[in-house]
């Protein structure tokens, strides 16, 4: 503990050392939308991608036309009748939905099973014939299940899929979403919990999608869990805590230091902005997004 005196002294320091940075005026350490400047060039570092779903209001075509603008690479959670579309304008489809049956009724409960493994077995050949890569799924809910139950009975349905995704190199991606806001009883809501079922599956074609926004509500710490588990990782989901939206200095995260963290681990995969803008005009939103996060 300092004595009363070296305390004094640094509040008086870090007084004026405020007083310092606020007649500076100009210093920040986002950008807003306002300032997103037109003539920004991407460092290329960052794949960029946005979540269609938070653009609904927006025609497609109209999507993708400002997010090749902007420099945005691909458009996150479309199906096979979009993809058309995307490759209209040269865009990937970094990660596709469409096989899931909801976020509820996952790998997790043997009762959806049946279900699931006929639309993967349908959907993994598509992603393939297509050009891309990585196909969304969910754990489901506990619905009352432990862990090891949830781990056991994921396994199973996944490993009778695992094998046609090895065959077309399609990637099983799980999402981790959180389940004290907005997915109650969602077991895949710990990065720990999925690094735990990749080990078991052992198959290089099951990873991860690290929602930083989830993972932020529900464990927290999350540069130091993207460099424990980045091996099980292959794609990333932005949004401001709290409520999902813009990721300025309206929200907690800091995203350029995040974005720092994932480049450090040697990630070459997407970073998908899935924040629902607040601001009136949404894509200039969604341009200073993707300026906060080029690092």
């Amino acid at each position: 503990m300092p004595s009363n005196q070296n305390r004094r002294s640094a509040i008086k320091n870090m007084i004026t050392g405020t007083a310092t940075v606020a007649a500076a005026g100009s210093i920040t350490s986002f950008i807003d939308p306002k300032m997103a400047s037109p003539s920004f060039t991407l460092k290329g570092n960052i794949n960029h991608a946005v979540c269609r779903w938070c653009y609904s209001d927006i025609p497609l075509n109209e999507l993708c036309d400002q997010a090749k603008k902007m420099g945005i690479k691909g458009i996150d959670l479309v199906g096979p009748k979009d993809w058309p579309t995307l490759k209209k304008y040269g865009l990937d489809s970094p990660m596709c939905n469409g096989a899931e049956i909801s976020l509820t009724e996952g790998f997790n409960n043997k009762k959806y099973h049946d279900t699931l493994v006929k639309n993967y077995s349908e959907m993994i050949p598509l992603v393939a014939k297509a050009g891309y890569t990585n196909l969304i799924c969910f754990s489901g809910s506990r619905e009352g299940m432990d862990n090891e139950t949830g781990w056991n009975n994921s396994v199973e349905g996944l490993k009778k899929v695992i094998g046609l995704a090895e065959k077309h190199k399609v990637v099983l991606v799980m999402e981790l979403l959180n389940s004290k806001v907005n997915h109650k009883d969602y077991q895949c809501d710990r990065t720990s919990w999925g690094a735990e079922l990749a080990k078991r599956l052992g198959s290089e074609n099951f990873k991860l999608l690290y929602d930083i926004y989830h993972m932020q509500i529900d464990e927290g710490d999350v540069i130091r869990n993207i460099n424990d588990y980045h091996q099980y990782i292959n794609h990333y989901h932005t949004g401001g805590v709290p409520g999902r939206n813009e990721i300025d200095d309206t929200q907690e995260l800091y995203y350029p230091a995040i974005m720092r963290a994932i480049l450090k681990t040697g990630f070459k995969g997407y970073v998908a902005q899935e924040f629902i803008p607040l601001k009136k005009d949404k894509l200039a939103s969604l341009k200073a997004a993707v300026q906060i996060c080029d690092v």
